[in-house]
This record gives structure tokens, C-alpha cells and sequence, in this order.
């Protein structure tokens, strides 16, 4: 990722990251909780942000920022600074989770649902639907709540959220690799320390969920409301239902939702394999096959290196902190503790007290 120098209102200069895109953020709820301190940041032009691994602080500044994406449960907090991103030139849309586990209490936090479902239709009514895309995300059993059940409880959402959106995302529960997430949901009542490895769907309720999915995209497809369905870092292939893995920070919708932007094109271009002179078969051919007039993106090669394998995403900066977000989802790997969670926002509200009301510059 490219760097600049960056200098500092103290006048040191420093090495910084200068993302085009940043993502905001996959480690905590920045449009929930830190509304104002991102739009404080982005006036001062710069954020530090901390590797969760060693602890080591980095700069990012927002010089070259021509793309964000959010990654929220609730972005009601965000809704009123949206009119200030747009005066500035920049783009953005949102990955909004949005599952419904109020009885479960996996999202003790969380807005009320219908709060939640009002939001979006708000935030729909200002970008349109194919800035904010649905994630059911992730997909848990218990042993109340089994594969109909939780096919039932997404099926209502969708008549709530009928023409809301182009895309459906969808992730499975990750309990084995997570000891912490076991002991969270076991604390929900949930689950015994003898069962809690059965919230993960095994292989026969994924292909169930899978199934149910596709039921219920092709059944409104029926009604007219036309969505796809992918995949969220998941190594189960599902192409046979027409299901893709999903690019979360997708070169391909920046380039079709903010096609005005020139230099957010121009840098999005380099994510295309290299192109070549068509011979006149070949031109003749792509004129009368849509499907060969599609921009082609070469995921692999520009790939975010710092995810895990199965993430389609290209690169991005990530400007989120662990250990920040009081939803405290009893599944979020991005949490040590409630306790830890507390004390950093804590230290963030005394912190906000203190600076004045943000004017934007750029």
C-alpha cells in the first residue's frame, strides 16, 4: 500500500499509510459508536491506528481517500454527517448486518429490530439499494433454533426489506476456532459446554440453510424483487446454486456506483488485467455478447493480503480498533471482553468531551 509523508499539527513529519479505500471498520461499529470521532479525524486529515497483533501504532492519512466502506449494525449515528461525505467528493456505502436474535441474545446491545429495520429503509430512501447491502451474518444454530426456524426468522426480514437491496450476504458461525466465542455463547443460557460446537451448522444444515436461501431468492425473484446471494469468507463452494463468494470491498460496485469519480476510476483500472488489442473477430464477437462487455477485475493479484485466505476483498486500510465495540455480540472475534470493551470507551468519551464541534475541511 502506497505511503506518504504526513505532517503532524505539531509540525513532525511521519511515514503514513494514504489508502484510496478505507474500510470502516471490520474490527468495530465505527458508524454506531464513532460517528463523530471518524468525521474529527477526518477533518485533522489523519488517524492513528493500532495493529491488534503487536500493539504497534501506525498513521493513515485520508489524502488520497476517494472510497469508504462501513461496515455497520446500526448507522442511525452516521445518518446526519452523510450529507458532509457527499460535499466532500467522497464515496461510500454500507455492509449492514442485520439478523434478527433478540430471543437468543447474541446481540445483547443491538437497537431494538425495528429500529433497525427503520434505519435501513432511511438509509435506502438516501443511497438506493445497491449502496447498502444485507448481511445475514453469522448464521447460528441452537437447540431451539434450528435450520427452519432460522430460515423463518430471515424470511420475515426480507418482507420487511423487499426491494431494499441487490445483495444478500451470508457467513456461518465460526465456534471451533474461537475459545472465547464458545464461553460468550455459553453464557447466553444457549448452550452447554457439551453442545456449544453445534451452534457451527455441520454439513448437512449448511446445505440446508443454503437451499432455504436460494428458495427464498428465487420465490421473490417471482414477486420482482431481484437480489443475489454470496458468500462471506467462506471455503464451502456453492456456485452450483448460483451463490458467488462475496468481495465485501468490491472494486466492481465502486466502479459501477461512483463511475464519476475520475480518480477513483483511474485507480480501480489498475485492478483489471492488463488489456489488449482485439482482433475484429473479436470485436464483432463482444459487440453481440453482453456478458464480454463486463469489467473484468483480477481479484487474486490485488487481493487485501491482510485477511484470511478464503476473503475475496481487494486492499484496503482498515482504520477500526479491537476491543471498541460495546455490542458486545456474544460471536465477535474482534472482542477480548466486556470489561476491556468498557474501559476503551470510557477513554473515548473523555477524550470526545473534550474537543469542539467539528467543521470539515479538506
Amino acid at each position: 500500500m502506497r505511503k506518504e509523508t504526513l505532517t503532524l499539527p505539531n509540525g513532525n513529519t511521519v511515514e503514513a499509510f494514504a489508502p484510496v479505500i478505507v474500510s470502516a471498520s471490520r474490527s468495530t461499529d465505527i458508524p454506531a459508536f464513532y460517528a463523530r470521532w471518524f468525521m474529527e479525524h477526518l477533518q485533522d486529515g489523519y488517524v492513528i491506528w493500532v495493529n491488534p497483533f503487536n500493539q504497534q501504532p501506525s498513521y493513515v492519512s485520508f489524502k488520497n481517500t476517494r472510497a469508504i466502506v462501513f461496515w455497520t449494525k446500526n448507522p442511525k449515528p452516521i445518518l446526519p454527517y452523510l450529507p458532509k461525505l457527499d460535499e466532500l467528493g467522497l464515496n461510500y456505502y454500507f455492509q449492514y448486518t442485520l439478523n434478527d436474535y433478540e430471543q437468543e441474545g447474541f446481540e445483547p446491545n443491538v437497537a431494538k429490530l425495528q429500529t433497525r429495520l427503520d434505519t435501513f429503509k432511511k438509509l435506502v430512501d438516501k443511497l438506493g439499494p445497491q449502496r447498502v447491502i444485507w448481511r445475514c451474518d453469522p448464521l447460528i444454530i441452537t437447540p431451539k433454533l434450528g435450520v427452519e426456524g432460522l430460515l423463518h426468522k430471515i424470511s420475515a426480514l426480507s418482507e420487511q426489506l423487499c426491494g431494499l437491496t441487490n445483495k444478500i450476504v451470508f457467513s456461518f458461525v465460526d465456534v471451533k476456532g474461537y475459545r472465547k466465542v464458545r464461553n460468550n455463547l455459553i453464557r447466553t443460557g444457549n448452550y452447554t459446554s457439551e453442545n456449544v460446537l453445534d451452534a457451527e451448522p455441520n454439513s448437512e444444515q449448511r446445505t440446508q440453510l443454503v437451499e432455504g436461501l436460494v428458495q427464498l431468492r428465487d420465490n421473490w425473484r417471482k414477486r420482482g424483487w431481484n437480489f443475489s446471494l454470496a458468500t462471506c469468507a467462506e471455503g464451502f463452494d456453492y456456485q452450483e446454486y448460483g451463490i458467488l463468494h462475496n468481495r465485501c470491498i468490491d472494486a466492481e460496485l465502486m466502479s459501477e456506483c461512483f463511475n464519476h469519480d475520475q480518480k477513483l476510476i483511474s485507480y480501480l483500472d489498475g485492478f483489471k488485467p492488463q488489456s489488449r488489442q482485439l482482433d475484429i473477430f473479436e470485436a464483432l464477437e463482444e459487440q453481440s455478447n453482453t456478458s464480454l462487455k463486463q469489467t473484468v477485475y483480477d481479484y487474486k493479484k490485488f487481493k487485501d493480503k491482510g485477511q484470511r485466505d478464503e476473503c475475496g476483498c481487494v486492499e484496503s486500510k482498515d482504520i477500526g480498533m479491537y476491543n471498541t465495540c460495546p455490542h458486545n455480540c456474544v460471536y465477535c472475534y474482534a472482542n477480548t471482553s466486556t470489561d476491556l470493551v468498557a474501559k476503551n470507551r470510557k477513554k473515548y468519551m473523555l477524550m470526545s468531551e473534550s474537543i469542539i464541534p467539528f467543521k470539515v475541511k479538506r
